[in-house]
């Protein structure tokens, strides 16, 4: 690395170009690492919507961040299937301080992810009127 205020010449010059050439690489690598990533488009069903911004905002920012990975193809951190809705239907657990929080959605749905439920879970299982909310609102979208 040739350092500010070096006068350059011929063979420093050519070094300040090499580096200026990787550095333009390195910086063309980072921009394509972090803007390019394809991002399937979200469907939100019914008020899930309106639920999942009803979350507080730990659960809320950690639902986005969940939700993002699964846009760019990834298992959020912490999952389940929940079969007894449909095949490919998960159910994303988010547990923060202010409570245990649920987003189900399809990841699997081709060009989209279809969050189908969200909600604050109060009880040890996943109470069955959830559960058939998010199958309902799972045949009406499939038609």
């Amino acid at each position: 690395m040739v350092p500010i205020g070096t006068v350059c010449n011929q063979t420093n010059l050519r070094q300040l170009q090499l580096e200026d050439s990787l550095l333009h690489k390195r910086l063309l690598l980072c921009i394509d690492f972090d803007t390019v990533i394809p991002l399937k488009p979200i469907a939100f069903l019914g008020d899930s919507l309106a639920r999942l911004r009803d979350f507080p905002p730990d659960a809320r920012a950690e639902a986005g961040h969940q939700l993002r990975e699964v846009q760019q193809g990834n298992d959020p951190a912490d999952w389940k299937p929940i079969t007894t809705v449909a095949r490919g239907v998960r159910e994303s657990r988010i547990r923060k301080v202010s409570g245990a929080f649920r987003v189900i959605y399809l990841a699997s749905s081709g060009e989209r992810v279809v969050v189908l439920h969200a909600f604050h879970k109060k009880t040890q299982q996943t109470p069955q009127r959830d559960i058939e909310l998010a199958a309902s609102r799972y045949r009406a979208w499939k038609g």
